[in-house]
């Protein structure tokens, strides 16, 4: 299937030559002269395998239009798309915030037609991998749903953002399924069971397998008792139909659906302590003749049941939240946000990290009721929390103020991240608050770090300055570094080591044998070793250098002398997919 791929660039010439290269080389071209023109066909029809956006345009330049296509993106419930941004820009600053707002690649103008098409299908593959890595590494392979550990991620979300039912559902005697008419049966059973509930529950609703034939699902909006009985009444009347066409009218096994529910946020929002309510509901069904629902009701358990007198550390651990960590900031009253602040300025101090301190102040504008202004000072802070990454934290210091920490971030996104809260807001809500904010800058006495998991790369280049200035930045942002000065070492090394690094970081022009010479030998060994992720740096500003370090299968070029920001930011780019991997294959050996 031809790939798909949005052009936009208000220059026409522009348009027609990248236009003429893709769909020479069979892939789908449409062609926008603006980000407007972008966003409005997205909307209408879709979006595509990748975009080459124009950084340089009038109205509405690259980087507003990928800020408002992510926002449609996730308001349509779209996978994000891989953006390339087209400039003639050469400046470094221009690179680091593309990456920083989460832009694939770079190809520079005017482009060279081998270039362009090898980062286009760098990146499609790239993407596409990543995913195929994701679907497998979330996916229970048998039913389709979410598995245990992508079902806790999942239904976190669910719980701290929507309203609705955590249920926890059990088949009732599937055991005798088995044990009767074999596995092979049993597992049609689940297929089939899996499939009843996703059309059951209501659409947004998110399920998952976390047992043998347990499962786990979030139905959103459903809120009374009177729901919950239908969707218990609708699963075993299903269930027991699907039973009778997999084994037969004469079957006579009790198969059925036990249902344990509790209803979100009025019993919290925290996915573990829910689910164990859930866990509860179901015993209680399970004592109590089967095929039936308990819905959650604080005044119908007992301390004694509720609580354990004894707790082991792994349950105090999943209470804490330790297994399920919200992919959101994370909010506290001021008595616990003032021992978290504490203990995050000594961090800093001690890790040599920068934060930033932002007051939102929202006053209320003239002709606008106190009632209105109170909600939507409310709302505002459900807005922020959702726009803040989990590593922030937030407290409201009155009705009409926010308090937020701002973790690991540069001075200069402070600014311009807090005003995209603040616009993202007015193109939801309008002008129904007057919002104004305070930031002060919190130094260590070092300065700014990247701050990244540990992660190992190894730097080849024969250029003693040059090995000894990428491993200092690469080890003043947290990464594992060894140094060769040579293919031959590299090769040696990669051979006689069992923990192979991450990622190499290769140059290309070295004596004896250069970099590329290095790869074609690397690519011979086989093995683990001829997979390893590579990434050339050269000081060749030709084209043709580009060309054939992508053809043999380079992840990126950086050119040097290299800025370190930039050196960073795709050094990391690349690793996201690299530890994914690493993840994937972990998963598959357990």
């Amino acid at each position: 299937m031809a790939k798909w791929i949005m052009v936009v660039d208000d220059d026409t010439a522009n348009l027609q030559m990248a236009g003429h290269i893709l769909s020479k080389n069979n892939m789908r071209v449409t062609a926008l002269k603006s980000g407007r023109a972008l966003l409005d066909y997205v909307d209408k029809n879709g979006t595509p395998d990748l975009i080459l956006l124009d950084i340089k345009m009038p109205e509405m330049d690259g980087f507003q239009t990928l800020e408002n296509l992510r926002i449609l993106e996730s308001d349509k419930g779209l996978q994000e798309t891989p953006v390339i941004f087209l400039t003639a820009d050469e400046n470094t600053g221009t690179e680091t915030r593309g990456f920083e707002v989460g832009v694939s690649d770079f190809i520079r103008k005017p482009f060279n037609p081998d270039v362009l098409l090898r980062r286009i299908n760098n990146v499609i593959a790239m993407k596409s991998e990543m995913l195929s890595l994701k679907s497998e590494a979330t996916t229970d392979k048998l039913t389709g749903l979410l598995n245990k550990a992508a079902t806790g991620v999942e239904l976190s979300k669910m719980c701290i953002r929507e309203t609705g039912c955590l249920m926890m559902i059990d088949l009732d005697s599937f055991k005798l399924v088995n044990d009767i008419y074999g596995h092979e049966m049993g597992d049609k059973v689940l297929i089939s069971f899996a499939n009843i509930i996703r059309k059951t529950v209501p659409e947004k609703s998110k399920i998952g397998r976390i047992g043998g034939d347990e499962f786990a699902a979030f139905s959103y909006g459903i809120t009374t008792k009177e729901d919950v009985e239908k969707i218990s009444k609708d699963l075993n009347e299903k269930l027991q139909k699907s039973a009778r066409e997999l084994m037969g009218e004469d079957m006579n096994i009790p198969l059925g659906a036990s249902v344990g529910a509790v209803d979100v946020p009025k019993y919290g929002n925290d996915y573990t302590s829910l689910l164990k309510l859930a866990d509860k509901c179901l015993y209680k069904v399970k004592k109590n003749g089967k095929h039936g629902y308990e819905l959650y009701n604080s005044n119908t358990f007992t301390e004694e049941e509720t609580v354990s007198s004894i707790m082991t550390i792994r349950d105090i651990s999943e209470i804490l939240g330790e297994r399920n960590i919200p992919s959101v900031a994370l909010q506290l009253d001021m008595d616990a946000f003032s021992y978290v602040y504490r203990y995050v300025i000594r961090y800093i101090a001690r890790h040599n990290v920068n934060a930033c301190k932002v007051l939102y102040t929202l006053d209320c504008p003239e002709g606008e009721s106190e009632e209105d202004y109170r909600e939507a000072c409310d709302e505002f802070g459900n807005h922020v929390i959702k726009s803040l990454r989990k590593s922030d934290i937030m407290t409201r210091s009155r009705y009409n103020q926010y308090y937020i920490f701002l973790t690991d971030i540069r001075e200069e996104f402070t600014e311009r991240v807090m005003g995209q809260i603040i616009n993202s807001w007015k193109e939801e809500h309008g002008d129904n608050l007057i919002i104004s904010f305070d930031s002060e800058f919190v130094r260590s006495e070092i300065g700014s770090t990247l701050i990244v998991e540990d992660k190992h790369v190894v730097v080849v280049d024969d250029e003693e300055a040059t090995l000894k200035h990428t491993e200092s930045i690469l080890k003043g942002a947290g990464f594992r570094v060894t140094a060769l000065r040579s293919g031959f070492e590299l090769l040696d090394y990669l051979q006689n080591n069992e923990e192979l690094p991450d990622l190499v970081l290769l140059d290309k022009m070295m004596p004896e044998m250069d970099g590329y010479e290095t790869y074609r030998k690397l690519k011979e060994m086989g093995g683990d070793a001829s997979r390893v992720s590579i990434i050339y740096l050269t000081s060749d500003e030709s084209s043709d250098t580009e060309v054939e370090g992508l053809a043999l299968g380079a992840m990126d070029i950086i050119r040097k002398p290299f800025i370190p920001e930039v050196l960073l930011l795709r050094v990391n780019h690349i690793m996201e997919l690299v530890l994914l991997r690493k993840r994937f294959h972990k998963i598959i050996k357990v």
